[in-house]
């Protein structure tokens, strides 16, 4: 037991972190090993793999990102802040050379190889821009001469621009959505509402007139009969399949036709395999989390920390939201996985940092040092 009397980082870290998103975070991993267990088998057998070959790699990397979100979560707001800039500058370069030096795989580069190991650096990206960005505007608030502001949309434009040239549209636009939220907080105007709608409304329709597969995509979504929508007719079907408490662990068959249902179908198998109160379960778990932490985020005096813990929240809400809608066929597929559920080492390790920097920012402010040392004799009597 950790006594609050205490001055050791780990009892300061104990007694400040929010223990009930720890234990959230931490069903979510367990329910993601369990999945593993159940979804990816027959796609390791497709592939000529050994069977444990994804449930062997989703383990080291959830450790991987058990001591990254660990040892993230100890930092002070200062800290997080220089590590996110950190970050964002080495994914930045990553990711302007991954359309260059990356494999294509399904029309995209997205990838690169390093020692071996695919890395996706978009997914680390993701964070340290929301960080990056809240900073900005929280420094806009504090000091409105500085042009704050305009260095934010200078970032979003840089950021937008290497991610379409990949291309990964799914990223744009959950980047988009993450940057108008935080400028929504630091009290834009009207006038750039309307200017933000415009121009994402315009970016989606030059992306459907001049990338061939996002515009199929929107088409097979609006209208499922004029082309191939298997996977997602079969992710769909198996929530009717698996019923309220589904048809029992191992017995599914989604995911020996998905290519993807251990990635981006893994929420339709637990549907048929484990029901939709499962899945309920899951979605309770993540609306817990994001709603938690903007509640933190609100009690926050500081700035900074209020506007990086709320961005981190809604990133992680958004994301967990678009990989959900995809499978109940909700809206068109992005490719983004279900966090700490999907397999995937850059997203799974991207997200625990994600997670660290948030347990960081919303943690209670140390008490001050109890009066309780030992007392003289002549200390004792006064």
């Amino acid at each position: 037991m950790v006594s609050r009397a205490q001055r050791t980082p780990f009892g300061e870290w104990w007694w400040t972190v929010d223990k009930l998103t720890l234990a959230a975070v931490g069903a979510l991993m367990l329910a993601g090993v369990v999945l593993s267990l159940a979804a990816s088998p027959p796609v390791a057998g497709r592939l000529g793999l050994d069977p444990f070959f994804f449930v062997n790699r989703h383990i080291v990397y959830l450790f991987v990102s058990i001591g990254v979100m660990l040892g993230v979560s100890f930092l002070t707001p200062r800290q997080i802040r220089r590590l996110a800039i950190i970050v964002f500058a080495v994914s930045f370069v990553l990711c302007a050379l991954t359309p260059l030096l990356g494999p294509e795989i399904k029309g995209a580069r997205r990838w690169l190889i390093v020692a071996g190991v695919n890395i996706q650096p978009s997914e680390f990206l993701k964070p340290a821009f929301v960080v990056v960005t809240a900073w900005l505007f929280a420094e806009s608030a504090r000091r409105p001469d500085m042009p704050a502001n305009a260095c934010a949309l200078a970032l979003l434009t840089a950021v937008v621009s290497l991610l379409v040239w990949e291309p990964d549209f799914g990223q744009t636009m959950l980047i988009a959505l993450i940057w108008s939220a935080l400028f929504f907080m630091a009290g834009m105007r009207l006038i750039w509402v309307a200017g933000i709608a415009g121009l994402s409304a315009a970016g989606l329709a030059a992306a459907y007139y001049t990338v061939p597969h996002v515009a199929l995509r929107i088409r097979h979504f609006l209208n499922p009969g004029q082309g191939d929508t298997f996977n997602i007719d079969i992710a769909t079907e198996s929530f009717m399949r698996g019923g309220w408490f589904g048809r029992g662990p191992g017995e599914g068959t989604v995911k020996r036709i998905l290519p993807e249902s251990h990635t981006d179908f893994v929420f339709a198998v637990a549907g048929e395999e484990f029901g939709v109160a499962l899945c309920l379960v899951l979605v309770g778990l993540y609306a817990f989390i994001v709603i938690r932490s903007l509640l933190r985020a609100m009690r926050s005096e500081d700035l900074f920390a209020r506007f990086a813990a709320a961005g981190l929240a809604i990133l992680f809400g958004a994301q967990s939201a678009i990989n959900i809608a995809v499978n109940l066929r909700l809206m068109p597929a992005k490719g983004m996985t279900l966090p700490f559920i999907s397999y995937g080492g850059s997203s799974m390790i991207s997200l625990a940092l994600a997670m660290g920097m948030l347990l960081a920012l919303t943690r209670d402010e140390p008490r001050a040092t109890l009066a309780v040392t030992e007392l003289t004799p002549s200390e004792s009597a006064a």
